[in-house]
Order: structure tokens, then sequence, then C-alpha cells
């Protein structure tokens, strides 16, 4: 049979049409919202970027204070720049190297204030006009009618810009000066190469104290003028290096309206800039760009794949996109990078990182990493390791190649212990003990006190009950390893280490509290009073930090007496007003009583209840936690996204199950919020996860199914992810009288 030449175009498009609806149906990018937690303390980057990625290209707004810690806050409605580095949910301010801003018209230096807008280059927008999705955000600049339009590869961001046809005076602004938050200018400078290539660098003094970026800017079309200005004032020479630096590239007209430009960054030198750009990026094809950055973000998402309503599913993969914001890239495409001495290591033998939020990530971001990121922990583990012999200790808080030594505790000592009992071995497992048991050897931050078997003199020492706690948990994951590597003097000593905790409970009000040198406890004490950086907690109170024994449950359980006096104080957590003032920390958000959702050491409270064998509370605070603090909406999350661990909590949670012990391979079920969910692990192997009669009401697991096996634990090990199978979940609207209940059943410490 013939087919006429218009019928068979018709059928073929009528494939095309409908093969593109079926990949749209099936994309999980597409639930994807990066505006949600870009409003109140959410902070979290909104542009367009890649995985794990070394750009950040997005808008900055007018900063207006901590809430624009991102450069970025949902109820501003201007837009400065866009700029190529951010940070993502953090409490400082950091970054915002290199921003370039779109204009027409008269010429106008400077940015604007608030409450000025109309005197200075930049733009209102509106939320109608703006689109943000995975690789790509788009926003109309309504000053110049300019469409903008961002993607990214891993270092460089790609620029797109629609100007109204005949344009008069179409020109960028390029500013090294502002950055975000803390961030100043230290050293900068612009050269122009040729008549469509700009490099320079910006050394600036901020959070990070010392950090330096060199870029490559290469645009689509000649310019008709560049004019450098050092403080405000033009300079005639198209090479300048001075300390506040901005340039307005002029353009006759923009060639089919349509303005594209590309910046290629590195932490090591302009030369490797151009290397980065010429390898990642070398064509013009935006779209293209844009969709490889949509394929690198499908892949990495299609390694959960879940089944539940539409809104879940917005709220589950928005969260797994902000846990692989960071960390991100810190070095070239050929392997050099800048080392935390500011030295240059040429050609490295892994992939180095830097965005190290560790008093967060320890705790459920970097264990998802050991199950769906493989390819990365021992590049992370690396990472610390070089960075230990670079400084002298491994990262506290590491950025761009600084200690910023922000928060408490020693937390790269459980990623990398984690790592280890784990089965990870490309790195130098000597080294890695060395370097762990180093941390908690030092004589900073109380730790020399602790070295003593002691306790933390509150009246020396600010924040000692935050700081031992956090130690406890890092000296009983570096006993752990000493165990497993058959060190048994270490072992012992960190072991005791560990049980340190228990001189901070007082048996008589039954909360942990500061000493004093003398062994009497530090007065006057109020649980309910939290002082930020004024106390002896940190980010919290004396409510809030008496949970924190994630290593050692059974232990803390028998400080109080049973199970029930246990349970009894963990109840009325939950239940006690809270009594904050504005000298208490913002971070401490998302309340329930006294428990903070929004605060990373109560990320693992709710589970407790299933070392007290009444798993059931667990899930109803899962459940409520869940409607009240974790939305599909700008202000969807509670509390600072602090670099993944925000969400990663959430990632964990709804598939059912939450790693307390942050490295000891066991994960605490909970209550799932999905209906099923498949993890793709290396070597093809699948674990999956189905969920019977899962819906409001049924929120209590009334029986586990593992590879067809009744399962009776409370809890889920690693290894038995890591090998495959299928998991079925048996929900019910009422608690059951046996799952979980034994006390053979319950979690392992």
């Amino acid at each position: 049979m013939k087919i006429r030449a218009s019928k068979f175009s018709f059928i073929i498009s009528a494939f095309l049409f409908t093969s593109a609806q079926a990949q749209q149906k099936s994309s999980l990018t597409q639930y994807v919202d990066p505006l949600i937690g870009s409003a109140k303390h959410g902070h979290v980057f909104v542009g367009a970027n890649v995985p794990f990625g070394a750009v950040q290209l997005g808008p900055n707004n007018i900063m207006e204070g901590w809430d624009w810690c991102s450069g970025y806050n949902y109820i501003s409605n201007t837009i400065t720049g866009f700029s190529h580095t951010h940070l993502s949910g953090t409490g400082i301010g950091d970054l915002g190297d290199l921003s370039i801003m779109p204009a027409t018209g008269q010429l106008i230096l400077e940015k604007g204030k608030k409450g000025e807008e109309d005197k200075g280059y930049l733009s209102k927008f509106t939320h109608e006009n703006e689109v943000a999705k995975a690789g790509y955000y788009s926003v109309l600049l309504e000053k110049y009618g300019i469409k903008a339009e961002l993607t990214a590869t891993p270092r460089v961001g790609f620029h797109q810009y629609t100007f109204k046809p005949n344009a008069v005076n179409p020109h960028l602004m390029l500013d090294l000066i502002e950055g975000i938050g803390w961030d100043a200018p230290t050293s900068v400078s612009f050269k122009q190469v040729d008549a469509t290539t700009i490099v320079g660098h910006r050394n600036s003094k901020g959070w990070a104290d010392d950090q330096r970026f060199s870029f490559v800017i290469k645009l689509s079309q000649p310019v008709n003028s560049f004019t450098i200005y050092d403080d405000g004032k033009a300079q005639t020479s198209k090479d300048v290096k001075a300390k506040k630096l901005t340039a307005v590239v002029g353009f006759k007209n923009i060639n089919n309206n349509v303005l594209q430009i590309k910046v290629a960054i590195s932490p090591v030198s302009i030369e490797n800039a151009i290397l980065n750009l010429n390898t990642e990026l070398p064509g013009w094809d935006f779209k293209s760009t844009v969709k490889k950055a949509d394929t690198q973000w499908e892949n990495e998402l299609a390694k959960v794949k879940i089944g539940a309503s539409n809104t879940t599913k917005k709220i589950f993969y928005t969260a797994l996109y902000h846990t692989m914001v960071a960390p991100s890239l810190y070095n070239d495409v050929n392997k050099d990078y800048r080392g935390s001495d500011q030295k240059v290591y040429k050609k490295g033998n892994f992939t180095n990182y830097t965005t190290f939020s560790l008093w967060d990530t320890y705790r459920a971001a970097n264990p998802l990493y050991t199950i769906l990121h493989q390819d990365r922990v021992n590049d992370i583990v690396n990472t610390m390791l070089a960075i230990y012999q670079q400084q002298g200790k491994l990262p506290v808080w590491h950025l761009m190649g600084n200690e910023t030594n922000t928060m408490v505790g020693y937390h790269a000592v459980p990623v990398i212990v984690d790592a280890y009992l784990k089965g990870y071995r490309g790195f130098d497992t000597k080294l890695a003990f060395e370097a762990v048991k180093q941390s908690a050897m030092q004589k900073t931050n109380g730790i020399e006190y602790i070295q003593k078997l002691e306790y933390i003199p509150a009246e020396k020492v600010g924040e000692s009950v935050a700081k031992a706690l956090e130690y406890a948990i890092d000296d009983y994951c570096i006993a752990q390893m000493a165990k497993a590597m058959g060190n048994t003097q270490d072992y012992e000593y960190f072991s005791k280490r560990a049980q340190l905790y228990k001189k901070y409970f007082d048996p008589q009000s039954h909360f942990m509290r500061g000493r004093l040198t003398d062994g009497s406890w530090h007065l006057p004490f109020d649980p309910l009073r939290s002082l930020h950086r004024g106390d002896d907690y940190t980010e919290g109170n004396a409510w809030q930090y008496t949970w924190l024994v994630p290593q050692d449950v059974e232990g803390l359980i028998n400080l109080f007496g049973s199970d029930a006096a246990f349970t009894n104080k963990l109840d009325s957590l939950f239940t006690t007003p809270s009594a904050l003032t504005e000298a208490s920390s913002p971070d401490i958000s998302g309340l329930i009583g006294n428990y903070a959702q929004g605060n990373e050491p109560g990320h693992h409270i709710p589970y407790l209840y299933a070392y007290a064998g009444q798993p059931w509370k667990t899930a109803d605070l899962i459940r409520r936690i869940d409607n009240e603090f974790y939305t599909a909406k700008p202000d969807g999350l509670c509390g600072n996204e602090d670099v993944g661990q925000m969400s990663a909590w959430y990632v964990y949670t709804a598939m059912g199950f939450y790693p307390v012990n942050p490295a000891n391979g066991t994960y605490v079920f909970g209550t799932p919020l999905v209906n099923d969910a498949t993890i793709s692990l290396k070597g093809n192997k699948k674990f999956s996860i189905k969920v019977i009669d899962n819906n409001a009401s049924n929120k209590y697991i009334q029986k586990v199914v593992i590879n067809g096996k009744p399962y009776t634990k409370s809890y889920l090990l690693h290894q038995t992810i890591m090998n495959g199978g299928t998991m079925q979940i048996y929900m019910g609207s009422k608690p059951s009288a046996t799952f979980g209940v034994a006390k053979a059943d319950r979690p392992l410490n």
C-alpha cells in the first residue's frame, strides 16, 4: 500500500509528538522546583548548575540581610546581576563572584539601592516572568525588556540575553567588587584579549579568608567598546589590576537581538579557565547545553524512582536535587587544583571538592552519598585527606580551599569512618586513621580537656555541652575504625571518650548541663533559654541537646532509668512551649514544642522512640513534620537548607528510614511517605521498596518483608540495601503491638 508524502509526514510528526509527550511524562527533572526553600530561612541557591558543579550561575537581589545568604530571596523583586558562584542553604553569605548584568539606554554605573532602585542599573522582575528548572533559569528584566536565560556545564556558565529589536546602547555591566555577605575583593583584574574575549581574576576575603577565582569571558559577537572603571573612575588601559573594578562592555547593536556569553572559571589560573572553556563548551548551542544539563540531573535523580502524588514527587525530587548542589568541584578539567595551603597541585589523582558543611551533612547527607553516589565517596575522602596534609587538620567547614572553622565538632571523622566501615578503600586508610585520630588530639576548643577523660569546664570554653556531645560522637567513630583495623589500644581509649557525654547528664533534672571546673553545675540554669553563642549550647537549648547521643541511645536511656522515663521526657520535648527571644539563634526554627526541625542537631530525635520500643510515636511525628515543614512552596523549608542536610533528612525519611547513628550502617524505620521506591545501585543492582496500604490514615508499620522473608527488626542495614533485593512494608491505621517492640528488634547502637 502506498502512503502519500503528506500523510507520511503527518504520521511521523504525530509519532514524534507522542514520543516527546512520553519523555516529558517520564522525566524526573519536571518535579524539581529550585524555588522551594528560596523564601524565609531556606537560603537555597536559585539559578543554573549541574550536579556537584563548580559553577552556580544565578541572579542576585539587593542584599537585605541574613535571608539573602545565597544572594536571592523569593520576596525580592530586584536583580542586580547574575554571578557565577553561590552557596546553598548556609547561615553565612559569601561568593557571588563576577556579576554580569545586561542593560540598554543611558549608562548608569551604580547598581542601585533599596528604595532608590530607579537610580541604579538593576532591574525589577516578577515571578510570573521567571522560570527555574534543574540546569536552567530565565527571567524578564523589566527595566530593559531583556529576557535573560542561564545554563551551565560543570565549570562554565552560559548566558543568553534576548534584547528588544533596535535596542539603544546595548551594553553589559561587569562587576568584580560586590560579593555576597561578608565577601569583599582584595585583588581583581580585567584584561581585553581580543574583540570577543575578556579575562581576569577576583581574589577576595570573606567567610573564605583567601578565595582565588580566575575567569575567561567569551562573547558571541565583537565588542564596540570596553571601559574599565577603578573605584568608579574610567581607565584608558584595557588591562587593569586593582582592588575595586567594574567594566562596561558596549555594542553597536545585538546581532539577531541575541547575545550569548560563556564564562569559564578556575581556582588555579586564567589559562586553566580557558582550558575549561575549550574542553567543556567549545560551541554556542544554548539549547543543546540546556538539554545536556537536564540530562545530567535526570541521570542523578533517576537513582531513586518513587511512586507518590505529584506534590510529594515535587518535594522529594527537589530535595534530592538540593543534596547535589554541593560539595562542588574545586579543580579544573586537567585535575589541577588549589590546595588549602594556596599551592597549586598539578594533575591530581582524585577529583577535588569544596563546600563541606560538615556540622550538618555528616548526619544524613554524607551517608546518603554512600548509597547514591558511590563514585564520589572516595574522592570526597581523598579531598579531606589532602586538606589534612595541607592545613594540618581535617576540614571543619571548608570553603574554596579555606578553613572557616565554623560550628563545632570534628565531623570529617564520621564521614571518613562511615566510608571505611562501608567498605570504601579508594584512599590511604593508614593516613585516614592518622587524620581522624589527630582531630581528637588537638589542643583547642575544649578538646584538650576531653583528652584527660574529663569534661569541658563551662566557664573556660563557650558552648561546652554542645562541643562535648559532638566530640563524643566523633570519638565513637574513631573507636569503631580502630576496632575494624585491629587497633585495640585506640579502640579502648576512644570508646571511653565516647562515653563522656554521661558527665553532662543531670540525674535530677534529666537534662544535659554545663559543669564548672569544680564539678558543680553551671548556674543559673533554664532548659528553655537559648542565647546565641553565649551559653553552653550551639544554636539550641538544653531541651534540644539532651538527646544528642546518636552513637549510644541505649546508654542514654539507661541514664533516664527506664524506657518509660526516657519516652516521657521525650514526649515533653514536643509539648513544652518554646521560650525563644531575639537573643536566641534564628536557626532554631520549625518548632514542635521545643523540637526544632529547622536545625540539624535534632534531626535524629523523632526516630529515638524506636530505641525504647515505641516506633509508632516516630510515625506520628514524621507525618506531622512532613505536613507542616516540607511543602512545594517557596517557603517549603523551615530552616537553612545547610548544603543538603535538610533535604537529605526528607529523602531518607520519605523512603521510610533514617541513619540515626551516622557511622554504623543502620537505618531506623519511621513511616514511608511514598508508595514505592526503587534505588539503583552499582552493578545494575536495585533495591525496591513497596509500601502496602499506605495513606494518611495508615501511617503505622505493621510488618516488613525483605526478599520474601518476614523481618521483625525496627531498623534496616546498609548492606541489605547494597545487596539489592525487595522490601515490602505493610501499613495500618493503628500501632502494631509487635513490630519493633521487642528488645531484640530495636535498633543497634
